[in-house]
């Protein structure tokens, strides 16, 4: 592919809805092993990449270095404004994901996020614990760069969408909010539409309304609050070890530590 090609493909990807681009090994990683296929790849430092892979990411690495176009610096600089620390771009379609509302597992909807990194924190949490699909509702822009570097790019292990209004699925409905019933393993059943309110003003009165049950995350007196991040993860973590969550897309049988 030609410069010209590259620098109006990445424009195009990161105004088109329907494209993402993918910043960093980590986020490219994670693309790769979930069945998608870039566009493009490529790096102003291609014997770096993938000695890295080599190291944190064996499984995906010969993919990687079979896709990987290098740049100059001068070129990378210009489609990658801020750049990544492992110098990797990837330009990729967003996956489809049908039925995402009859997928195993717990939906995570999220009412009015306001912190990109926060939101791809949740998309990173859901991914690793096997969710169904993560649900934005108003808010920030669930697949902004932002968000996705939150993920390490796990947007694309699961459906990460955002209704105009929450969709009717047949789910028990139960709201995560102050004045609930404690938080307790067995209390949430597996296949749960789990509501979360935004960082700054808490669950919307309606999304309260729908709701068949409160649940309250337990917290010792004087702490009123979790980070949004934080508290989907004790809520997903205690259904998976309760046996009631999905076990989620089986293992690449290589090590992924969470710094990787």
């Amino acid at each position: 592919m030609t410069a010209a090609a590259r620098q109006a493909l990445v424009h195009r990807a990161r105004r088109d809805p329907a494209m993402v681009v993918l910043e960093g090994l980590h986020a490219v990683k994670h693309a790769l092993r979930f069945g998608v296929v870039p566009r493009l790849v490529i790096s102003d430092a291609p014997a770096s990449v993938l000695a890295l892979a080599a190291e944190l990411a064996p499984d995906v690495q010969a993919r990687l270095a079979a896709l990987l176009e290098p740049v100059t610096t001068a070129e990378f600089a210009a489609l990658a404004p801020e750049p990544p620390a492992t110098r990797l771009i990837a330009v990729a379609d967003r996956p489809v994901w049908p039925g995402s509302s009859t997928a195993a597992g717990p939906i995570v909807v999220l009412d009015r996020p306001r912190h990109p990194g926060n939101l791809g924190a949740v998309v990173r949490v859901a991914a690793a614990a096997g969710a169904a699909a993560v649900w934005t509702l108003g808010g920030v822009d669930p697949w902004s760069a932002a968000a996705i570097r939150g993920s390490a790019g796990l947007h694309m292990a699961l459906p990460v969408e955002a209704p105009d209004e929450l969709p009717p699925t047949g789910r028990p409905i139960i709201a995560l909010a102050n004045g609930g019933e404690p938080l307790g393993p067995g209390t949430l059943p597996g296949d749960a539409v789990l509501l979360f309110g935004s960082e700054r003003d808490g669950l919307a009165p309606h999304l309260r309304r729908v709701a068949s049950r409160i649940v309250t995350i337990p917290m010792r007196p004087g702490v009123s609050s979790l980070n949004l991040a934080t508290a989907v993860a004790v809520v997903l973590y205690l259904q998976r070890l309760a046996g009631s969550g999905a076990s989620g897309p089986a293992d690449t049988g290589q090590p992924d530590p969470l710094s990787t």
